[in-house]
């Protein structure tokens, strides 16, 4: 790929030596997967006169499943989950979100570090991290932070991240309540395509849900009236119905080349009871073969 400016590079070694020289250079980039950056690279969406590389830091390559939380590295990949067998067992939507990113040689280098930094309305990582509250780490010269996944998308691609700052990694709670849940994506066909939408439900044990949704609205988030309207209740199809109309008041979808308000609209309908009903068998053991909606 013919890149349009020149720039430094330096592949560091440790998460000190890589805020530091993000510290000392205002116009630096950190190089991840990079499966955007180039790209914007290439088009002169961004021209950055450094290049610091973070594939190298240790550190940014561990996974684990401990004490109820899932750590993720900023160097995770989607295939790196996708081949966790403790994501595939405790994190069911999230393995099933990684699934539909793009293809397998974009999952095989994007970051969900990455992902969540380029902050797209359509992000399919999003929804699942925000059912399971997740948690990101931040290191800077000055020292450690951590921002809640609620606080972490401020407006289409921006997020809470300060210009000095890197993600280390990414940490999510498993609830202490039995759960069973599900993400579901809206694409125009099956392969690498963007979400027309994108929704997630974990249902708990005692008639509790977590709803979240992406790619109708300006930022992934969490459906609270949806969840105020479930939570507590036996689901039946008068509660689906009012729960559809909550869901409705709460997202904003636009129009645009991949599908119409309209028709978001609608199917975000559509595939929120889908979801609904699929996460309660779940939670109830039955076996459920999740197919993708197009």
């Amino acid at each position: 790929m013919a890149l349009s400016h020149e720039f430094e590079y330096v592949k560091a070694k440790t998460i000190e030596e890589a805020v530091k020289l993000l510290s000392k250079n205002t116009n630096a980039k950190i190089l991840a997967g990079g499966t955007d950056l180039a790209v914007h690279i290439k088009e002169d969406v961004t021209a950055p006169d450094l290049l610091i590389d973070v594939k190298g830091i240790e550190e940014f390559k561990r996974l684990n499943f401990q004490d109820n939380k899932l750590y993720i590295g900023a160097g995770i990949t989607f295939s790196g989950l996708m081949k966790s067998q403790d994501v595939k067992q405790h994190f069911r939507m999230l393995w099933e979100a990684a699934e539909t990113v793009a293809s397998v040689g974009i999952r095989n280098r994007a970051t969900v570090a990455g992902n969540i930094c380029s902050a797209v309305p359509s992000l399919d990582s999003a929804p699942p991290l925000l059912i399971y509250d997740a948690k990101v780490n931040l290191t800077s010269i000055e020292g450690k932070r951590t921002v809640d996944i609620k606080e972490w998308f401020v407006s289409p691609k921006k997020t809470a991240i300060w210009t000095d700052e890197i993600v280390t990694g990414i940490v999510l709670s498993l609830p202490e309540e039995k759960s069973g849940g599900c993400y579901k994506k809206l694409g125009r066909y099956s392969g690498e395509d963007l979400a027309q939408v994108g929704i997630s439900v974990l249902a708990l044990a005692g008639n509790k849900y977590r709803v979240a949704v992406c790619a109708v609205g300006p930022i992934p988030k969490r459906a609270e009236k949806t969840e105020a309207v479930l939570n507590g209740n036996k689901i039946t199809p008068e509660l689906i119905k009012e729960a559809k109309k909550a869901l409705a008041s709460e997202i904003s979808p636009i129009t645009d080349i991949r599908a119409s308000k309209e028709y978001r609209m609608h199917m975000a309908g559509v595939m929120f009871e889908r979801a609904l009903l699929e996460a309660n068998k779940l939670l109830a053991g039955e076996e459920v073969k999740s197919e993708p909606i197009m």
